[in-house]
């Protein structure tokens, strides 16, 4: 399975964020940070911010930081509402499947059956997991850190 880009972006922005979940960040910050565009992380940002992952502050002392705590964000989550619209394969779409051999194929079972294990997977990490080695995340993204990081939830 691949990604988009945007759900690689959306994934981003949320481990920079939780490296230090109490600061807020800017859009300019976080694109120099992973040398990415600005434009592609507003879009990314408003996203996030709409589906109650961010908390967007604008105007002056504004930015970024998230809505709740890194280990109450499933990646599982992220990544079903970012790839929302997306299908796997043609047949997976009812109104614009045009594959001739759908009615005897028995791939959408198991592609569909793959999927339903790989959502499973993601649904058992957080962003909290994504950012257990924090130190080497903030020295690699250039994030100043404050204080100890905040215990891990356990599984």
């Amino acid at each position: 399975m691949r990604l988009t880009t945007f759900t690689d972006y959306c994934l981003r922005v949320l481990i920079y964020l939780a490296l230090e979940p109490e600061r807020r960040a800017t859009i300019a910050e976080i694109a120099a940070a992973f040398d990415v565009s600005q434009n592609h992380l507003m879009k990314v940002a408003h996203f996030l911010g709409k589906h109650q992952l961010l908390a967007n502050v604008r105007g002056r002392g504004g930015g970024m930081q998230l809505a709740r705590p890194a280990a109450e964000i499933s990646i599982g989550e992220v990544v079903r509402l970012s790839e929302a619209g997306s299908v796997p394969a043609e047949c997976f779409d009812r109104t614009t499947n045009n594959c001739i051999i759908t009615p005897a194929c028995q791939f959408r079972t198991i592609l569909g059956e793959a999927m339903e294990a790989f959502n499973a997977v993601l649904d058992r990490y957080t962003l909290a997991d994504l950012t257990e080695q924090r130190r080497a995340l903030a020295r690699i993204l250039s994030v100043p850190l404050s204080g100890p990081r905040r215990p891990r939830r356990t599984p």
